[in-house]
């Protein structure tokens, strides 16, 4: 009686790239502004740009809080350029090159699984909710009884079709690469061509990678989206009920940054936000993921 109770701990590893880092960090953010103690997980080089918007959070909300812990990532002994450490660093001009390169960086996050285990194991956090792209996470989590939950920085459209195309692969049943098909099962009448289709094949490395991304989802604790449901309805029940029923939508994260302080310079250079303010459900859905998850 009278003693403070315990707080939640969430740790968040997103992949190292803007787009994945930002949604990530305004996540953390949300996360910390409901109670709980939010440590984000990230490269050297990654932290610097990260942290410049903890800074500008924590002086806004002092009695909030959220950290980061850095990882070890040496790109030379990896195979990568020497600071090669965010996905936007890798600029080859030849497409071949950078495709390799790529792929090359994709893999190499492997070499998180060791420090990320270490980490579950000393700071015993309540959840891990990391991203999509790291999926050796879900085996590591395991290993130490820590939910983990896959991050999506996008929307339930996207999966929605991926699930359809990779189940069915319509584009394969066509006569050329320009005949329009639709996509079965999926509401709405989507209407696709082949080429419009970046249909990884999973015989090759990048392949390979992505069937793994799509078995540690089907094995992790569940899904947490970008996006919510005044959005696109239609999708956000269909995706629950036929792909991962264990979902949940906590969006439009952007939506956390209240002051112009927070709003400015997010990403690589200052940009127009979009702010949709749904704010009301937002904290049930926070307690309804950790009431879930624990």
């Amino acid at each position: 009686m009278g003693s403070n109770p315990k707080r939640l701990h969430v740790m968040f590893f997103p992949f190292m790239a803007h787009g994945h880092m930002i949604p990530t960090l305004d996540m953390a953010k949300l996360f910390s502004s409901r109670g709980a103690k939010s440590t984000i997980l990230t490269t050297p080089l990654n932290s610097k740009i990260l942290q410049k918007h903890i800074d500008t959070f924590k002086n806004l909300n002092p009695s909030l809080e959220i950290e980061i812990q850095v990882l070890d990532f040496p790109c030379v002994q990896l195979g990568l350029p020497e600071g090669c450490e965010n996905a936007d660093f890798l600029t080859l001009n030849n497409n071949d090159d950078r495709q390799d390169m790529i792929t090359k960086f994709f893999l190499s996050t492997r070499f998180f699984k060791g420090q990320l285990e270490n980490l579950l194991e000393t700071m015993r956090p309540d959840c891990l909710i990391a991203d999509m792209f790291f999926p050796w996470a879900t085996q590591a989590a395991e290993k130490f009884n820590v939910p983990r939950l896959v991050f999506h920085g996008f929307g339930y459209f996207p999966l929605c079709f991926a699930y359809r195309i990779k189940l069915h692969k319509p584009q394969q049943r066509v006569t050329s690469s320009c005949e329009p098909f639709v996509i079965a099962h999926l509401p709405g009448s989507i209407v696709m061509t082949q080429e419009q289709i970046n249909d990884c094949d999973e015989g090759t490395e990048m392949g390979k990678f992505m069937v793994e991304v799509k078995e540690s989802e089907v094995e992790s604790s569940g899904v947490v989206v970008n996006s919510f449901y005044e959005l696109e309805p239609d999708y956000a029940d269909y995706y629950k009920s036929v792909v991962a029923n264990r979902a949940w939508h906590i969006g439009p994260l952007s939506d956390v940054n209240r002051e112009f302080g927070e709003k400015a310079e997010r990403g690589k250079k200052a940009s127009v936000v979009a702010l949709c303010t749904i704010r009301n459900s937002q904290r049930n859905r926070i307690f309804d993921i950790t009431r879930h998850v624990s």
